[in-house]
C-alpha cells in the first residue's frame, strides 16, 4: 500500500493552487495523517493474524509441555489442557525474532480465551508488554469474538481495537482505534499455515495522527486481504482525513478518486 502514498503526495499537491499556501500545508498535515494511518493498520492487523495463529497453535499442541517453540520465539498455553478455560496464551518474542514475513518482532503479546479460535462465541482479549513490531512500540486492547458460520460457510469475526496506540522510534505517538467484521475466506484448511490465508474486513477504523489530525475510514465494499505477499486484491475505501474529505480508494479497479477526479494508482 506504500506504493499508493506518493500518488497521493503529488494530487494533494497539484489540486492546490501557488497561492493558497494554508490549503498546502493542511494538504501535507492530511497526508501524513494518511501515511502514519497506513503504517497503524498494518501492525494491528498483522496483531489479528498472529493472535490467531497463536491460537491455533496452542490447539494443536501435544507435546505435554507448559511451552512450545516456533522459529525461536515462545508460546506457552496455561492451562494446558484441551477443556479448561478461560485459557492465558502467551507469545515471547523475547529481545527480537525476525518472522516468515521478514517482520522482526519483539516483547510479549498475551491473549485470554474464553475457548477455542474456532468455536462459535468464543472471545479472545489481546494486551501488550513491551511488545515492538519492527521499531514501533504497539499498546491498545485487542478483542475478537467469533461470531459462527455466515451463509457462505465462512467463519465470521467480531474485531474492536480499543486505545490502539503506536509509537515511533522518535517519539511520536498515533492512536487508532477499530470496529470491523473480518470473514476468513481462505486458509482454513491448513490452520498451522497462516500464509495462505485471505480474509474480508468490513468496518470502520478512526484515529489522530502525531499531529492530531483525526482522520476516519470506512469499508464501503469488503477488502480482500492476503497475506503473502501482503496485498488487497480487491474492495472501496472511503478516507476522511483532516480537511479532505471522501477520498476514495478502489483497489478493485486500481484507482484513487479525490475532490472528484479519479486517477490510476500503480500496482
Amino acid at each position: 500500500m506504500k506504493k499508493i502514498i506518493i500518488p497521493i503526495l503529488a494530487i494533494f499537491f497539484v489540486s492546490c493552487e501557488e497561492n493558497e499556501l494554508k490549503k498546502d500545508i493542511d494538504s501535507a498535515s492530511a497526508l501524513e495523517a494518511l501515511t502514519e494511518y497506513v503504517t497503524v493498520n498494518k501492525v494491528f492487523q498483522d496483531v489479528g493474524n498472529n493472535s490467531g495463529d497463536a491460537l491455533l497453535i496452542a490447539e494443536t499442541s501435544t507435546s505435554g509441555k507448559s511451552t512450545t517453540s516456533k522459529n525461536d520465539f515462545y508460546i506457552t498455553i496455561e492451562p494446558l489442557d484441551l477443556t479448561t478455560f478461560p485459557k492465558t496464551i502467551t507469545i515471547d518474542y523475547k529481545t527480537g525474532v525476525l518472522c516468515e514475513d521478514g517482520i522482526t518482532r519483539k516483547g510479549i503479546v498475551t491473549i485470554v480465551s474464553t475457548d477455542w479460535y474456532g468455536k462459535t462465541g468464543s472471545k479472545h482479549t489481546t494486551t501488550f508488554d513491551n511488545y515492538y513490531h519492527e521499531g514501533f512500540k504497539v499498546e491498545g486492547t485487542h478483542y475478537v469474538e467469533n461470531l459462527g458460520l455466515n451463509q457462505d460457510d465462512n467463519l465470521e469475526y467480531s474485531v474492536t481495537i480499543d486505545n490502539g496506540k503506536i509509537t515511533t522510534e522518535t517519539g511520536d505517538t498515533i492512536n487508532y482505534t477499530e470496529n470491523s467484521t473480518r470473514t476468513w475466506v481462505a486458509g482454513f484448511e491448513t490452520p498451522l499455515n497462516i500464509w495462505d490465508d485471505e480474509y474480508l474486513l468490513d468496518g470502520t477504523q478512526s484515529g489522530t495522527s502525531s499531529n492530531n489530525v483525526d482522520y476516519s475510514l470506512t469499508i464501503e465494499e469488503s477488502l480482500h486481504f492476503v497475506l503473502l505477499p501482503r496485498s488487497i486484491k480487491s474492495g472501496i475505501l472511503d478516507i476522511d482525513v483532516g480537511n479532505i474529505e471522501d477520498i476514495k480508494i478502489n483497489y478493485t479497479e486500481s484507482t484513487i478518486t479525490i475532490l472528484g477526479v479519479s486517477y490510476p494508482i500503480g500496482a
